[in-house]
Parts: C-alpha cells; sequence; structure tokens
C-alpha cells in the first residue's frame, strides 16, 4: 500500500478535476465560432538519483502539473492554443485558470483565422483546419506494475545508483568514470473534448541511464551512453526488461565492452559498399531515423522543413512512394502503440484510440502515421499518433514503437553465410541527411566476419548507405526481434523530448564502412 502524507501531490489529485475540466470543456463550446476544443491536465511524480564514481551526485522527488489547449475558431478555421505549468496553489483556482487559457487560445484562433485569410490570395494553398472524423472514447487506463514507484524509498534508489558505479569503477583500472541516473514514477492525464471525449490514462516508467569511459594508457579513451527503461514499475531494476538483465548487471556488461574496445583498432573505411550484418540494437536506430521520421505525416508534409527537414517518402500529395516498392520482399515495418515498450498507450493525445500502423508491407511503402489534421489533409483514416511531452505542449505527429518485424531466420546462420563481411553491433549517433534519403550511423563495436567467423573486433566506425539501396539489398532477416527504449527524441518548437519504443531483428545487407582513412 502507497502511503503519503495528506498534504502532498500525488496522481490521486486529478481525481476532483474532472467535473473542472468538463465545465471548462463547456464553456469553450460557447465562444463565437469555435468548432472544437480539448483540454488535456497531467501530472507527473518521480523520484530519481544518480552517482558518479561510487559516490552520489544527486536525488530528487519532484511533482510536474501543466494543462493544454486546443481550439479550433473563425470565418477560415485555424487553431489556437495555450499552454502552462502548474502549480500547487493553482489547483485550488482550475476553473478561473481553464477560462483564461480557453479565452487565449480563442484569441490566438481567431486572429490565426483572420490572417490566413488575408494571406489566401498569396499563399493559396492555405485552407481552414478540418479534423478527419472519430469513433468518440471515453475511458479509464490504468498505470501497470509490479512494483509501484510510489512506494520505493530514494534512499533505495540512490543506494542502487551508487552501488552500479562502485562496482562499475571495480570492472578495470581501464575505467576512469562511471555515472548512472535513475529514476520511477508514475504519470496520468485527463483529456476532455468538445466531441465528447473523455480519457484518464496513467502510465508507469522506471529507467536506467549510464555512461561510462574507459581508456588504456596513452590510447584514444573509449565512451559510451546507454539506457534501460520500461513503462513499468521498479522490477525494471530487477531484470523484467528487454535486456533480460537487473540495472546493475546491464551496467557491468556495458562497461567490460567499453574496457574490451580501449585495445581494439579502428575500423577502416571502404569506398564500396560490401556485406554488414546489423544487430537489432544498431537497427533500432537505423529504423528511427530512416522510417519512423519520415512517415510521421507532419513531417512528410513539410510542416517542419525549416528545422528538421523534410521526408524522402513524399516529395508531394501527387509524387510520393505510397504503393511503391522501397526495399526487398523481405522488410515489414510497423508502428504499433499497443506493444508493451516506450511507445505504448491506449489513446494518443487526442483521444484518438491506438492502433498498428502498417508502413511498408513486404518492401511496399503503405502509409503514414498522423493526427487528426493530417489525415485529413492526405485523404486517410486517423491513426492515434499524436503525442506531447507533457500537456502544457501542443500534440505533434510522434512515432510510438515503430519497428522491424521479425524474419524467419537464424541470427547464427545470417552471419556464418557470410564469406566476408562484417558484424555491426549496438548503435551510438547518427548523421542524417535532410530527407534521410541516406544515412551515416556509428555503431559501438564492428566485427570483421571471415568465412562465417567473428574474426577481429573495432571500434569507431559505422555503416553509411543511400536509405533505399540499404533496404532494397536486405538478403536475410531474423528471428531475433527486440523492442528497445529511446528516451531522447527530439522533435518540435520549442523542442520536445519524448520517450519512443524502436527495434527489429538482426539484419544482413550492404553498405559502406565508415570509420578511419588512411
Amino acid at each position: 500500500m502507497n502511503k503519503r502524507h495528506k498534504s502532498a501531490l500525488g496522481i490521486e489529485t486529478l481525481d476532483e478535476a474532472g467535473e473542472t475540466v468538463k465545465e471548462s470543456i463547456d464553456y469553450a463550446n460557447t465562444l463565437s465560432g469555435c468548432k472544437y476544443a480539448d483540454i488535456r491536465l497531467g501530472l507527473a511524480e518521480c523520484k530519481s538519483a544518480s552517482s558518479e564514481n561510487g559516490t552520489p551526485k544527486g536525488m530528487e522527488e519532484e511533482v510536474k502539473i501543466s494543462f493544454g489547449v486546443r481550439l479550433v475558431a473563425g470565418d477560415m478555421p485555424a487553431w489556437g492554443y495555450y499552454g502552462q505549468p502548474l502549480g500547487k496553489a493553482d489547483l485550488r483556482r482550475l476553473s478561473k485558470t481553464f477560462r483564461m487559457g480557453i479565452n487565449k487560445a480563442h484569441q490566438r484562433a481567431l486572429a490565426n483565422s483572420r490572417n490566413k485569410a488575408a494571406m489566401k490570395e498569396l499563399a493559396p494553398s492555405l485552407s481552414p483546419v478540418r479534423l478527419a472524423p472519430i469513433e468518440v472514447r471515453q475511458d479509464v487506463i490504468p498505470a501497470v506494475y509490479e512494483e509501484d514507484p510510489r512506494g520505493v524509498p530514494l534512499k533505495e534508489v540512490l543506494a542502487l545508483a551508487v552501488k552500479i558505479t562502485k562496482e562499475m569503477r571495480a570492472v578495470s583500472p581501464c575505467v576512469k568514470f562511471a555515472m548512472i541516473s535513475l529514476g520511477t514514477g508514475i504519470s496520468r492525464e485527463l483529456f476532455q473534448s468538445t466531441e465528447g471525449a473523455k480519457i484518464d490514462q496513467s502510465t508507469a516508467l522506471t529507467y536506467a541511464h549510464l555512461y561510462v569511459v574507459a581508456q588504456k594508457g596513452n590510447t584514444i579513451p573509449e565512451t559510451f551512453i546507454d539506457h534501460l527503461g520500461e513503462q513499468r514499475g521498479w522490477e525494471i531494476t530487477r531484470g523484467k526488461n528487454v535486456y533480460g538483465k537487473s540495472a546493475l548487471d546491464f551496467a557491468l556488461e556495458r562497461t567490460r565492452d567499453t574496457v574490451e574496445l580501449t585495445g581494439a583498432d579502428f575500423l577502416p573505411s571502404t569506398d564500396e559498399p560490401v556485406v554488414v550484418v546489423t544487430d537489432p540494437n544498431f537497427n533500432a536506430l537505423l529504423v528511427h531515423e530512416i522510417i519512423g521520421h519520415p512517415t510521421e505525416a507532419d513531417r512528410a508534409l513539410k510542416m517542419e522543413t525549416s528545422y528538421a527537414g523534410r521526408s524522402w517518402l513524399l516529395r508531394g500529395l501527387t509524387d510520393n512512394e505510397l504503393g511503391k516498392r522501397i526495399g526487398s520482399e523481405l522488410l515489414t515495418a510497423f508502428s504499433d502503440p499497443g506493444m508493451e515498450g516506450y511507445g505504448y498507450y491506449k489513446y494518443d493525445s487526442e483521444g484518438v484510440p491506438a492502433k498498428r500502423v502498417i508502413l511498408i508491407d513486404k518492401g511496399i511503402f503503405k502509409g503514414f502515421m498522423n493526427g487528426r489534421e493530417s489525415a485529413n489533409i492526405m485523404g486517410m483514416e486517423p491513426n492515434g499518433s499524436m503525442r506531447a511531452t507533457e500537456c502544457q505542449y501542443m500534440p505533434l505527429v510522434r512515432m510510438t514503437n515503430t519497428v522491424i518485424a521479425a524474419g524467419d531466420r537464424n541470427p547464427e546462420d545470417i552471419i556464418a553465410e557470410v564469406k566476408d563481411g562484417y558484424y555491426v553491433v549496438n548503435n551510438r549517433i547518427p548523421s542524417i541527411s535532410e530527407s534521410r534519403e541516406n544515412f551515416r550511423i556509428s555503431a559501438q563495436k564492428v566485427y570483421r566476419i571471415k568465412d562465417g567467423k567473428l574474426v577481429k573486433l573495432y571500434r569507431g566506425g559505422g555503416i553509411s548507405a543511400d536509405s533505399r539501396d540499404f533496404f532494397m539489398n536486405i538478403a536475410a532477416v531474423g528471428n531475433d526481434f527486440k523492442l528497445f527504449p529511446i528516451p531522447n527524441c527530439g522533435k518540435g518548437q520549442p523542442m520536445q523530448v519524448m520517450k519512443v519504443g524502436n527495434g527489429g531483428p538482426t539484419i544482413r545487407s550492404k553498405a559502406r564502412l565508415t570509420g578511419e582513412y588512411k
């Protein structure tokens, strides 16, 4: 049983807020020219601690509260938005605060409507905001966990962090720096709209984020950053996660890998493509950058061109890759918020039921993740892909659990069939072209394959390829599917950092090696 002081803020604080949200939505519906409005009210409670080199670095317990209003109004319907963080005192005057936010959003929508109408002659592509219809839902979704994050003492979180970094440093004298941040918490979000939607959704979160530096003698230091996490409770630190390892064992494995790499040669570059086998962890970043972001409809529609680029899959509504082959028949990819992972949810930030979206089916490009507005523009059904980091931010189209589907091959056989090639393991840093039509992604380690065996370890390298060429050259797909937590997917202005899930199986294709030039 979770015990807390009567004055403490927690997700139960929102129990009494539902009626205030409903009254505020009813008020929004009375405003002149209002076509649609929704309100999101969220509260997240979290405790975290960090340690460096076996000593405490910091710990905290925090509660974040915020709300956001979206409203469509005007003769040429346009969006107006307002959002802000809230403090404890604000909870006593929620009705007044909501009305203030609704009025500001309404004023902004009317101003945007007037400005769009005035610019229509100069910019014919400007159009009224129209939202694709959805099935309106009312639902309550509780958080899922075995060990309630709220019942974990903060001292226990700190003690585990200190223990982990102490043992990381003890792995080898080569370990020069070890850091970990541990956190666990629970969040809740209320959503109501003028269409009658009423969603009350809660999720748990537990994570471990580590950083290790190792150096042998006067050689170039080797560094590695990695993340462990699930939308579950404290049991994640005890091994109930994608790696099947406790937070301690995960950190020690990554530390030993980093130490091993300090003695490795740097990977040589190649001018021509070579056979490469990429592991599930590496493919998590590949699918994130080359399939995930390009299949977000707002990016494809050039709504973020000036900041983040466009999509190689859509040049225009009549010039795109829909229904065309972009990969071998072995390539299937999808985005599924129903899978257990960092991209899990039942309803998105527009109250749309989450659903699996087939992005690529046996090499044929099938469609985009979308929101209600972008779905209407593209003539598609909404698929529940709009999310915001916190309620004070505007929802954006975000990938969910976006993955390459498993094949039927044993990954060991995929490697054994290679006469001369390279095995690329664990992702590090992406360098992506503006429309994601080509990429360069570095790996933690790369092994040379000779006659089906791993014969030499390299560091400081990765692969580079044209996106379509890489997908078309896929010759084998493994049955070892894994879904990894990605904690830091950035998008939007202002920047929103979102948790997503990415992954896939082992894949064999062709790419150029990137590394040391001689």
